[in-house]
């Protein structure tokens, strides 16, 4: 029996016969249900109709996003350190070409993935490159299928290699994270932030949200929290969640910039 894949969020589930009646992913406020209703995949399906693009970002830097788009439509971040490779988020197509080329590239050391919307099959990613999933303990009731290769961790910091940092800054999801990266942009660090930050279409602005699909806004204090946080962290590029979304300069001060704009408007009460 195959897994089952949402087709509105890239979520996989167990193996079954036939699909779920529900997948919970959608029903949170954060996502939605279609229309016409849940749709279903499997991983053969998905794979017979759909290919994984490739492109440099920077040097160590590569994304793979799925064509034509699938689920939610992000990329993974494969990030390329001396202690082996980090695949940031996750997406649900793994066919044979992909993980030719990742094993090419010297296989995975870990998967870091910033919230349960690109959780995906990241089951299926670490049994194929034997390698951990590391996944804050706040969002462990979204992960619709247990696998002894995830780890949970708490606090707010984890260092899963030299110079790459986890960072819990919650908003999105209570355990919403992004992946502080030191030598990124040539040594003034990167932030890769799936969409906790979220670039904006305007890419010199992210913004902050509790639920995307529905336009619902974090609190103020959230926002100032989640700016405050990242004060001590030297980052100059920002890669959020969806191609051509990056921040490329002055990404703190995007940050500071965005986080003041969005609290101000916020707590404007003028009609």
């Amino acid at each position: 029996m195959p897994i089952q894949i949402c087709d509105t969020c890239g979520t996989s589930y167990p193996e079954t016969s036939a699909p779920p009646s529900r997948c919970l992913i959608c029903e949170d406020e954060r996502q939605f249900v279609p229309r016409g209703g849940q749709v279903w995949t499997t991983p053969e399906k998905l794979a017979s109709g759909h290919v994984n693009g490739w492109r440099q970002l920077e040097a160590g830097l590569l994304e793979i996003h799925t064509h034509p788009q699938f689920g939610i439509g992000q990329r993974a971040l494969l990030l390329r350190t001396p202690q082996g490779n980090i695949l940031w988020d996750c997406i649900s197509l793994l066919d044979d070409a992909t993980e030719a080329l990742v094993r090419g590239l010297g296989g995975l050391h870990a998967i870091a993935i910033s919230h349960p919307h690109y959780y995906t099959r990241m089951q299926d990613w670490a049994r194929s490159f034997d390698c951990p999933v590391h996944l804050h303990a706040a969002d462990a009731e979204w992960i619709m299928r247990s696998d002894p290769a995830i780890r949970h961790w708490r606090g707010d910091a984890l260092e899963i290699a030299q110079g790459v940092t986890l960072l819990r800054l919650g908003g999105h999801f209570p355990g919403g994270t992004v992946l502080h990266w030191a030598d990124g942009a040539e040594g003034r660090g990167a932030i890769l932030s799936g969409d906790i930050l979220q670039v904006a279409a305007d890419v010199s602005r992210v913004s902050f949200l509790w639920s995307y699909p529905n336009m619902m806004p974090l609190s103020a204090a959230t926002v100032r929290r989640i700016a405050d946080t990242l004060v001590p962290w030297k980052f100059d590029r920002i890669y959020g969640a969806f191609p051509g979304r990056q921040v490329m300069t002055d990404g703190a001060q995007t940050l500071e910039r965005s986080a003041a704009r969005y609290i101000e408007l916020l707590q404007n009460n003028q009609s």
